[in-house]
């Protein structure tokens, strides 16, 4: 199901409790694509977190999901599947002008773009985000926006998973036409706390914000209203 017929679909789901999707139509999984970029980053990093993020918003929400992610890359037809993009990654990332178009057209025909630092992404990002929208700075998200209230509320606003450089967790973003399109966990390590338990030996509660904040995330990204 491409990106546009998906957000048709979606707000019929919103008023779907949890558990009932039994007894309604069937449609198609919604995944989360795992943005595979170039630059020399280690765009794969954190491989049991996007499947474990994926069976919590199954679990949590009426939202269909499959177990897995899928992987793409800004030239692949399979971006228009997706309604949710997910970044990740230590070192470098690099977008030619022709994949800042795709990515362009793609945030505002509705997709929803989540850039998370695991730490060393940083700099790089922000060139590209410069690059991608000159006119649109990144700001800081309000602790009042949906995003941290449209299933869990998180008055706090981004968890803080992984110390690095003793700097709060913030999460950025750019809005277009008042939609979030594009969200940037900063010194956070959300994804780290989506990984399999034993991967860092974070303590629950730390794992469960995480997962709180990802479920919030997607929910928001395809207009799902809790």
């Amino acid at each position: 199901m491409t990106l546009r017929a998906w957000m048709l679909v979606l707000p019929f789901l919103a008023a779907v409790p949890v558990g009932a999707q039994s007894s309604q139509p069937k449609v198609p999984a919604l995944t989360i694509g795992r943005l595979h970029y170039d630059g020399g980053g280690d765009w794969y990093a954190n491989p049991t977190s996007l499947p474990n993020l994926l069976t919590a918003i199954r679990e949590r929400t009426s939202l269909p999901t499959s177990k897995t992610e899928r992987v793409v890359q800004l030239s692949d037809p399979d971006l228009w599947d997706v309604p949710y993009l997910y970044v990740t990654g230590h070192g470098n990332i690099a977008f030619s002008p022709s994949e800042l178009g795709t990515l362009r057209r793609w945030l505002l025909q509705g997709g929803f773009l989540h850039v998370d630092d695991n730490y060393g992404l940083d700099a790089s990002w922000r060139r590209e985000v410069a690059r991608l929208f000159p006119d649109r700075p990144l700001v800081e998200v309000p602790l009042d926006h949906p995003i941290y209230r449209v299933v869990y509320q998180l008055p706090n606003g981004l968890p803080k998973v992984h110390e690095h450089d003793a700097k709060p967790a913030q999460g950025f973003g750019i809005f277009v036409e008042g939609r979030l399109v594009l969200y940037y966990s900063y010194q956070s390590d959300l994804g780290d706390g989506w990984e399999d338990p034993a991967v860092h030996g974070d303590p629950l509660p730390v794992r469960e914000a995480a997962l709180q904040m990802g479920v919030n995330l997607f929910a928001y990204a395809v207009g799902w209203g809790g």
